[in-house]
């Protein structure tokens, strides 16, 4: 944030110098957010008596500040009486709040927010110490396992939730995207996954979704499921119609049938269509998730055939 730097007095503000929640002014400006924010990070709030979602915001600030125990800390200012300080922070509405680290102001947002959303930006300058952290991991565990057990509705609200505090964490991401790709809702998902950030890409729980999403696209058609089996019971060495018949059966749910061919090709022929059955095997993981028990499993059996 490109903010103008305040000098001011050396003098102690009113209140305890250890206060995690200070008024402050003009003349102490730089004692309570400057030098203060280079033991700790130092949230400004420009506030007026007279204004409404000031006296929302106030109290959520204060609380979240408090419930951070010390990882942060608030100073208030009321621009009325500190008229020339808000001119030089360049205050234009009201309530506005600055975050200062080092001396510097490192983030920011004007008016009202949630108190979820209080909580993340606290949590962004604390690297996870201001409380919405644990909130988070508490909302995604809880839809990882309503999804294992197959409430794809209430793992997609534990998901949503998660990403209302924080809208770059990817295994919310990845999991919100996982449940609209078991309800069909393909396009969704599609959207859902592009809220990664650029440099997440690459991780575990997005890798798993758009193999996933990848997976889903493949049209499920039973004729053509019964043609390949009726193939296969005739020429079980045909490894082509055994790896078609794998992935159509993973497209219609049939995933532990799935498995159990591409294995068989593996420890029939490791190396066919260079190493085809494999691989597939290695995207059924990704797509099902490292927990899945048919991940473990498959994994496992994988392991034995490769290494025996």
């Amino acid at each position: 944030m490109d903010t103008p730097i305040i000098g001011g007095g050396n003098g102690a503000a009113p209140g305890a110098a250890d206060d995690l929640v200070k008024d402050s002014d003009t003349a102490h400006f730089m004692a309570d957010v400057i030098e203060a924010s280079a033991k700790v990070p130092v949230i400004v709030d420009f506030w007026a008596p007279w204004c409404g979602p000031c006296k929302q915001l106030g109290p959520a600030l204060e609380k979240a500040v408090t419930a951070a125990g010390g990882a942060v800390k608030l100073v208030k200012i009321d621009v009325d009486q500190n008229q020339e300080l808000a001119a030089q922070m360049r205050i234009q509405s009201i309530p506005a709040v600055y975050a200062f680290v080092n001396g510097q102001p490192v983030d920011g947002f004007m008016g009202a927010l949630p108190e979820s959303q209080i909580k993340a930006f606290i949590d962004r300058l604390t690297d996870g110490q201001g409380g919405a952290s644990d909130e988070i991991d508490a909302l995604v565990e809880a839809g990882q396992n309503a999804f294992a057990d197959n409430n794809i509705a209430g793992a997609a609200q534990a998901f949503a939730q998660a990403l209302q505090i924080d809208r770059e964490n990817t295994a919310a991401i990845g999991g919100l995207a996982k449940c609209q790709i078991a309800s069909g809702e393909l396009d969704r998902a599609e959207a859902t996954l592009t809220l990664t950030p650029p440099s997440r890409q690459n991780d575990p729980e997005i890798v798993s979704a758009r193999a996933a999403l990848e997976l889903a696209a493949t049209p499920v058609d039973n004729s053509e499921i019964g043609r390949l089996e009726a193939v296969i019971a005739d020429n079980p060495g045909d490894h082509q119609s055994r790896y078609d018949l794998a992935i159509a059966l993973n497209a219609a749910g049939r995933r532990e049938e799935a498995l159990d061919h591409l294995l068989h090709i593996v420890g029939k022929d490791r190396g066919w269509n260079d190493e085809a059955a494999r691989k597939q095997l290695l995207k059924l993981f990704e797509a099902w998730g490292p927990k899945d028990e048919l991940t473990l499993a498959g994994r496992r059996r994988l392991s034995s055939l490769l290494f025996s």
